[in-house]
This record gives structure tokens, C-alpha cells and sequence, in this order.
């Protein structure tokens, strides 16, 4: 499947995880000190919290993982489809995302819990979306699971056997950019505070619009 991925994806993905990992360090870095781009850890702290009987810290911390969850229902909703073919459909699911973190943003000015909801269900419908548009190979909101699949990678290098070099340079490029944009996110929490969401919020919007007008111009080419 990765031959067939345009530039635009590349760019795109690169583009999503730089957002995922602004959103994950500020959620963390915020009142509410909650990752909300991957589920591991929350479910860790769901499980620790209800042996401790800690049932307010549960229902807040469920509540994270059904929003991720309701997030990845509404993009298959949205997209309707699970191989990569260019149409609206990503655009008009990115900019749903970008409301969302908007939304996540007012929230978090105010303090409200509904912040950490909203954010993750903008990660779970990205991670979705990027995985459908990608063939299932690809998750822009977390990188574990690529940097198993690199470390594999390495070992069947070391023992001279083939390795599949696109898919090194995708989960390289993912993972770069999820660590840049950790990087921007911590410094631009430094600066807005309660209001840094509105940063990939807006930068959401920019690579909604771009694709758009991308997909418009192919169509039109091809028509």
C-alpha cells in the first residue's frame, strides 16, 4: 500500500503527528495533567483508580477513553470508506477536528473537565482517519507501536534480511514529527497557557484547507 501513498500523504501524516504531539503535551501539561492522544497509560490509571475505589478519578478517566473511542466512530462515519482515495470526505473530518480542539480549548480555559473529552475525541477520530486513508499502517496520535515495528526492522537488518525501507522512512517520519511537535506544544504552553490548544487547533484548519484545495485541483485535473 505504501507505493501508492501520494505525496500528500506523506506530508499529511507528518503534519498530523507534529498536531498530535502539540495536543499531548499541553493536555498533559495542563490543569487536568492527562495524555489524551493514546489510551495505554489512561487505561492504566482507570484500572489503578477503581482498585483504589477512586470512583470520581474513574468516571473522568472513562470518560477520556470513550471520548477516544467516539472519536474513531465518528471519523468512520465521516470517511465511509478504507483505502486511500482523495475526496472531501478527510477534509471536512479534519476540519470536525479542528472544531473539536477548539472546543477542547474554550474548555480548558475555564478549567472544565469536558477539555480532556473533547481533545480525545479529536485524537481518536485522527488516529482513525489517518489509519483508513493509509491502509491501516499508519497512527499519527501515538508511536509505540512504530517504534516496535522499527526496532523489528533493525533486527532483520542486522541479520541481512530485506526490510521494508518506505515503511522505515513513514514510522521515522511520524515519529520525528510526533517528538517536534511535543516540542512545540511544551513551548507554546509556556507562552498561551489554557489557550495553547488554539494553536493546533488553527493548525488543524490550515491542513483541512490545504487538502481541500489539493483534492479540488486533482479532480479537476482529471476530469
Amino acid at each position: 500500500m505504501l507505493h501508492k501513498l501520494g505525496k500528500w500523504a506523506w506530508i499529511g501524516g507528518g503534519a498530523l503527528a507534529i498536531i498530535a504531539g502539540m495536543v499531548n503535551a499541553i493536555g498533559y501539561l495542563s490543569y487536568s495533567h492527562q495524555a489524551v492522544t493514546h489510551l495505554t497509560g489512561t487505561t492504566t490509571l482507570l484500572g489503578m483508580a477503581l482498585e483504589d475505589g477512586e470512583f470520581t478519578l474513574a468516571a473522568h478517566l472513562g470518560g477520556v477513553l470513550a471520548s477516544f473511542f467516539l472519536g474513531a466512530v465518528l471519523s468512520g462515519f465521516v470517511i465511509r470508506r478504507q483505502t486511500l482515495k482523495l475526496g472531501r470526505r478527510y477534509g471536512v473530518a479534519l476540519a470536525i477536528e479542528g472544531l473539536l480542539l477548539a472546543g477542547a480549548a474554550l474548555c480548558m480555559r475555564h478549567r472544565l473537565p469536558a477539555g480532556a473529552y473533547l481533545a480525545s475525541l479529536a485524537c481518536g477520530l485522527q488516529n482513525a482517519m489517518a489509519t483508513t486513508y493509509s491502509g491501516a499502517i499508519l497512527r499519527t496520535t501515538h508511536v509505540s507501536g512504530m517504534v516496535t515495528d522499527l526496532g523489528s526492522a533493525l533486527g532483520h537488518a542486522l541479520r541481512g534480511m530485506e526490510v521494508d525501507a518506505p515503511r522505515v522512512r513513514l514510522y521515522l517520519l511520524v515519529l520525528l514529527s510526533f517528538l517536534l511537535g511535543g516540542i512545540v506544544g511544551a513551548a507554546v504552553f509556556r507562552v498561551a497557557d489554557t489557550d495553547a490548544l488554539f494553536y493546533p487547533a488553527g493548525l488543524v484548519f490550515a491542513v483541512a484547507l490545504a487538502y481541500t484545495v489539493y483534492a479540488h485541483r486533482a479532480r479537476t485535473r482529471d476530469a
